[in-house]
């Protein structure tokens, strides 16, 4: 499995125990497996943030509690992020973009950066800092997994035993905050059996270029033809990426992506739901690809 940047082997994770927050794996009985077992090599990937977790707002205060204890004036409103972050992927595109267009600012490190070497030392200054502010949201349980996201997840990890099933997940986020949510929600019982976990840094362009969608393609132990791939997905970019990718797209939109435009996607839902309110389950996604 090419679970990018973890720094824990597999027989650790298999040995391990739920992370604070995780949902525990369902009983075997309770996971719903689609009477016809997987044939054909088929891949299902989830990205992360809007997805598993609906986490924009954290980040965004996270963003702000970074600038305040660095001097930068700058505030970022959930309007405005909001169009931001359906704009730009990744938090350093994100903050490259918008000093760009607002202007770069003064902070404790010193004046205006001026040079690129000075603009990038800001922003990662920035970035690791609202990384650790993001991480500690995390760990004092304001984030939680969405609706129907352990259950689908439990359905596709039985179904993988029975078929040529491959799953991946894909964040734009950083790879330490990545895997620190998915640790920390979705647990290591789960995550060792994904196939591919990347993240930003794995890829030089971030959506709504396809570049990451098409590395775990190549990443996938076996070749899964793109048009039998479904991801999930959140935001206009992602499904842009997914599309250009060749692949198909369900759209679980979040209150700040609930108005834009979904006409390209092949399925588009509230949220995935659980019991009684299931939108989405194996069965309907294996349908898009056969």
């Amino acid at each position: 499995m090419a679970f990018v940047g973890s720094g824990v082997s597999p027989s650790q994770r298999r040995g391990g125990t739920a992370r604070r927050g995780c949902v525990p794996l369902a009983p075997r009985h309770s996971r719903r497996v689609p009477s016809r077992v997987v044939r054909a090599a088929q891949g299902i990937i989830f990205d992360v943030d809007g997805v598993i977790l609906e986490s924009e707002s954290l980040h965004r205060e996270a963003y702000n509690k970074s600038f305040e204890e660095f001097g930068v004036s700058y505030r970022w409103s959930p309007e405005y992020y909001d169009e931001l972050q359906n704009k730009v992927g990744g938090g350093k595109p994100k903050m490259k973009y918008y000093f760009g267009e607002y202007g770069w600012p003064e902070s404790k490190l010193g004046s205006s950066p001026t040079t690129e070497e000075e603009k990038t030392a800001l922003v990662d200054k920035l970035q690791d800092r609202k990384t650790e502010i993001y991480k500690e949201f995390i760990t004092g349980e304001v984030g939680k997994l969405r609706p129907g996201v352990a259950r689908l997840m439990d359905e596709v990890l039985a179904a993988k035993k029975k078929g040529d099933l491959r799953l991946g997940i894909c964040s734009a986020s950083t790879k330490s905050s990545c895997l620190f949510v998915l640790d920390n929600l979705v647990g290591q019982e789960r995550l060792q059996y994904f196939d591919v976990i990347l993240a930003g840094d794995d890829v030089e362009r971030k959506k709504p270029d396809p570049q990451i969608y098409k590395e775990a393609l190549r990443r996938f132990p076996e070749s899964v033809d793109p048009s039998k791939c479904v991801v999930i997905e959140d935001s206009l970019i992602g499904l842009q990426a997914a599309k250009a990718a060749g692949m198909k797209c369900v759209v679980t939109h979040t209150s700040s992506t609930a108005n834009q435009d979904f006409g390209a996607a092949d399925l588009v839902v509230s949220e995935l739901g659980d019991e009684p309110t299931v939108q989405v389950d194996l069965e309907a996604l294996l349908q898009l690809v056969r």
